[in-house]
């Protein structure tokens, strides 16, 4: 008997990320989500720039680069154009949070029939560790050396309360990967995110609190440690808007 398995719906294609990255754990996730939903022949990724701009060599379906930031755009092309199909997008916090946020709202907003999973490292990964959007008061970062400076540089983004606000989106999540109790409520919710768009009821956006141990300087251990202790008290977990379960509970 089979007790665990790589999905199918990831490729042979060893992870080039860093030792201690927990993308390798959320790309799993999201590949499991596609399996057990029997849909990987008719979804369709769009990865960014940053660290996920090599997803297409991980997931087996069928995948779309996007320039920095747009890939809610192309992802509302696509999913316009071919309404049958699956589309989600794979981004990062300095791409989502940043030069990506307009196409983010406004897709919220319209309600596009979509799924986004947004990895929050609070950090810029690829480009060398600069201060990102989401990077919490005091952090350490390139273009931070002594600490975000609240007065200066303003005060972190936190993207699942924005969205949560606006009447568009459907459902709005935020879920970490840190322990083994995380990653498992992680994979209900990044299904259910899916589940939605099969149900053609709109706009799902599940953020994942993650670890950049290179950038933060940590070891990996470490890392998980301070997602722990320092960006879940700042970046709380749980639902943050479920239009439907609203609806029923009413």
């Amino acid at each position: 008997m089979v007790v665990f398995e790589k999905p199918k719906s990831l490729t042979e294609a060893e992870l080039h990320y860093c030792p201690g990255c927990t993308h390798g754990i959320i790309h799993r996730l999201v590949a499991q989500a596609i399996d057990d939903l029997g849909i990987e022949g008719k979804t369709v990724g769009v990865a960014p720039v940053g660290c996920a701009v090599m997803a297409y060599n991980y997931f087996a379906c069928d995948m779309v680069e996007a320039a920095h930031g747009r890939a809610p755009a192309v992802a509302t092309g696509l999913k316009r154009a071919m309404p049958e199909n699956v589309i989600f997008t794979y981004q990062g916090d300095g791409d989502l949070a940043s030069i990506g946020m307009a196409e983010t709202v406004h897709a919220a907003t319209r309600n596009e029939n979509i799924t986004v999973i947004f990895v929050n490292n609070a950090i810029y990964g690829m480009t060398g560790g600069q201060m990102a959007p989401t990077s919490l008061p005091g952090q350490v970062t390139q273009t931070s050396p002594y600490g975000r400076d609240v007065a200066t540089q303003g005060y972190p983004v936190k993207v699942s309360e924005m969205l949560s606000t606006l009447d568009g989106p459907e459902f709005i999540a935020r879920v970490a990967v840190n322990n083994v109790k995380n990653v498992k409520e992680a994979q209900k919710v990044i299904k259910k995110a899916f589940e939605n768009q099969i149900n053609n009821k709109g706009f799902s956006l599940v953020e994942v609190v993650s670890s950049c141990p290179t950038n933060w300087g940590m070891t990996p251990v470490d890392a998980l440690k301070w997602v722990d202790e320092k960006m879940i008290p700042y970046y709380p977990l749980g639902v943050y808007k479920d239009r439907s379960a609203q609806k029923e509970a009413e």
